[in-house]
């Protein structure tokens, strides 16, 4: 683990991290280059404002999105998500009115999403340490 990835808060030095991936309904390609934009505006407004970091945002062939986050632990994977999902959505059907028009019954996202933790050393290494610590060193 390497200085850099941690972050020292209040009660606790942490370095969690996610991945997180989510589709347009019916994987319906509709976010186009400008809608992206302000998608990934709208993610880093609601990451400053909910206390999480987006390490990394991508668009995928219009109709996906990949997030990688920090968070403080306390946060759970889902709060994260929930708020990604349901802030942008109704933000972007406000500014994009054609979108809610191109969703099917108004829902810009699956209800589904993948999460995956992502750190900076393998469990491999992790099992091998714990198990040097039972035997003193």
């Amino acid at each position: 683990m390497t200085k850099d990835n941690l972050i020292h808060a209040r009660t606790c030095v942490y370095n969690v991290n996610y991945h997180f991936v989510w589709s347009v309904k019916y994987q319906h390609k509709l976010l186009n280059k400008r809608i992206e934009k302000r998608l990934k505006e709208i993610c880093s407004e609601i990451a400053e404002d909910k206390e999480f970091i987006i390490r990394g945002f991508e668009v995928g062939e219009q109709d996906h999105v990949h997030v990688f986050v920090s968070a403080h632990p306390k946060i759970a994977p889902s709060y994260i998500v929930k708020m990604l999902k349901g802030i942008t959505a109704r933000k972007l059907f406000i500014e994009f009115p054609e979108l809610k028009r191109k969703c099917c019954k108004g829902h810009l996202w699956n209800s589904s999403f993948y999460v995956e933790t992502i750190g900076s050393i393998s469990e491999e290494v992790i099992r091998q340490y714990i198990q040097k610590q039972q035997k003193g060193g």
